[in-house]
């Protein structure tokens, strides 16, 4: 069926071939997306006869407004493959099913706002919720810990500002509030770095208390935010680069793409 379109020489066959590959990606890609605002997949073969042993030269994804796992949103997301071997039965039945693994490079643009309301997802703030750590409790008697209410603000080179409120049960509620900058180690984990007790924002009779609990929270985060676990199914993905941008975070980096993952 596919050889009937994709005749050597035909351009006619390339463009339909490039255009029937690219709406079956694009399709393929939407589904992974809880929600999204903008998929679009452009798929380059040629010449177009290589669809019949199932190769591809490249694909190309851009994204806007795309939610993953229900409540983790980035304003932009962007990839482009190397080589890639695919099942071309599979592309006949509305599907793309990869032969074997291939790469890309990946970039991503998170809002302010797209990184404040991840802090209100599920998955983040049970990492953030009723915390016995030791550190913690001893500031409680003994009672569990939580930290909400949690906002940053984004700064040039890298910077960050963090405002938190630290629920200390009976002991009421203390404002959190430090500066630091992000970094990246082994090009998975961010890191808050040289992070900077900011006592202006709290009153001055919680400030000793404050910074305490400002130490702790860094400590958290800085063991929270790994991208192994945001990744989606059959997706690695790696940063080379982190980078402020007015009020946008930019990662650069690449995705080790196993399978096309079946949800997001």
């Amino acid at each position: 069926m596919i050889g009937g379109f994709v005749g050597f020489g035909n351009d006619r066959g390339a463009d339909w071939a490039e255009n029937m590959l690219s709406t079956v990606a694009t399709n393929t890609l939407r589904h992974l997306f809880t929600r999204s605002e903008l998929v679009d997949v452009q798929v380059r073969c040629n010449p177009p006869s290589k669809l019949l042993q199932g190769s591809i030269d490249s694909f190309k994804m851009n994204g806007r407004g795309i939610v993953i796992r229900r409540q983790f949103r980035a304003e932009e997301m962007s990839f482009e493959t190397d080589a890639v071997s695919i099942d071309a039965g599979s592309v006949m039945q509305g599907n793309l099913s990869l032969k074997q693994p291939t790469q890309a490079i990946a970039a991503v643009k998170l809002t302010e706002k797209d990184i404040n309301e991840a802090f209100g997802a599920d998955l983040v703030k049970k990492r953030l919720e009723k915390l016995t750590l030791p550190t913690l409790t001893e500031l409680s008697d003994g009672k569990p810990v939580s930290f909400t209410d949690v906002q940053i603000e984004l700064l040039p080179n890298n910077g960050l500002k963090l405002f938190a409120k630290a629920d200390l049960s009976d002991n009421g509620k203390v404002p959190v509030s430090l500066s630091c900058t992000l970094g990246v180690e082994r090009r998975r984990r961010i890191k808050f770095q040289n992070a900077k007790f900011e006592p202006e924002a709290v009153p001055e009779e919680l400030r000793d208390i404050s910074e305490q609990l400002t130490n702790v929270l860094i400590e958290i985060l800085n063991d929270m935010v790994d991208l192994d676990r945001f990744n989606l199914d059959g997706v690695n993905m790696r940063i080379n680069r982190l980078e402020t941008q007015g009020n946008m975070l930019v990662f650069t980096g690449y995705a080790q793409i196993e399978r096309v993952p079946k949800t997001g």
